[in-house]
């Protein structure tokens, strides 16, 4: 008996040796390459750019709108963002601020001059366009690990070589979206295309990234993205020059109470 025993532990010894561990799931791996990607572009500090945002309309007429935008990262919560219009003169003045947070609501205000006052972006507007863009307020948040679930879908060939595609289904029921299809490349975890997709599940949106460039030998950024309105064909693209990072801003940059005051 105690022979038999033996045998059978040492056979059930060999087969958890020999056992492979278990896969991760298509929703581990998805989140896997999401961290990671995450933690590839932490530690930046604070950011300054100016943007060119140029509307196209279906026909395909452009307006084009100049803004300074400047970005604060901030240790356990969502980063701050400040983007102020300079051009044309009827959005002169305008200014966006933006609080992302890993979880609950984003906090977001707009100035507008023409009204005098600062206006809260409510929870269910965030789906809404922003300055007649075709980029809703939601999606001018920082990407937080937090609002979304996700679901690793494949490898495939794409501008950087080999991409993952991973679905990331926003948490926020506020959301405009049901999910988002993200191309992210092997090498440098950069986000190449993102699909958004309705609550109807259907496609509506397409936002691809160009001109990437490195910064403080690490951080990479585009010089330009595109969105794609598939449903309207209007489009609107953010042309970035002029990074500057770590010069020195701080909280009070970022400031609700100074937006009417924003330079």
């Amino acid at each position: 008996m105690k022979l038999s025993n033996s045998i059978n532990i040492f056979l059930a010894a060999i087969i958890a040796v020999s056992t492979p561990l278990m896969a991760q799931t298509p929703e581990e791996r998805g989140l896997e390459i999401s961290q990671e990607a995450k933690q590839r572009d932490l530690g930046w500090g604070d950011m300054q750019a100016d943007m060119l945002m140029v509307l196209r309309n279906k026909q395909g007429e452009e307006s084009v709108r100049e803004i300074r935008l400047k970005s604060l990262e901030q240790e356990n919560d969502g980063d701050k963002s400040l983007s102020v219009f300079d051009k044309p003169r009827d959005v002169k003045g305008t200014a966006f601020l933006s609080f992302s947070h890993p979880v609950g609501a984003d906090d977001q205000w707009l100035y507008l001059p023409a009204l005098k006052r600062v206006k809260r972006i409510a929870s269910r507007n965030k789906s809404g366009p922003f300055m007649g863009s075709e980029f809703a307020f939601e999606d001018l948040s920082s990407f937080e690990i937090e609002k979304y679930s996700y679901k690793y879908i494949q490898d495939e060939a794409c501008e950087a070589g080999e991409c993952y595609v991973v679905e990331q289904y926003p948490v926020d029921k506020n959301s405009g979206y049901t999910r988002r299809v993200v191309w992210l490349d092997h090498d440098e975890y950069r986000i190449w295309k993102v699909e958004f997709y309705d609550r109807k599940n259907s496609l509506l949106k397409t936002l691809t990234f160009q001109g990437y460039q490195q910064y403080l030998g690490k951080y990479w950024r585009a010089d330009l993205q595109q969105m794609t309105n598939h449903q309207n064909g209007k489009s609107t693209d953010l042309k970035w020059t002029g990074y500057q990072f770590q010069s020195g801003l701080n909280d009070a940059d970022f400031n609700k109470n100074t937006l009417k005051r924003a330079r």
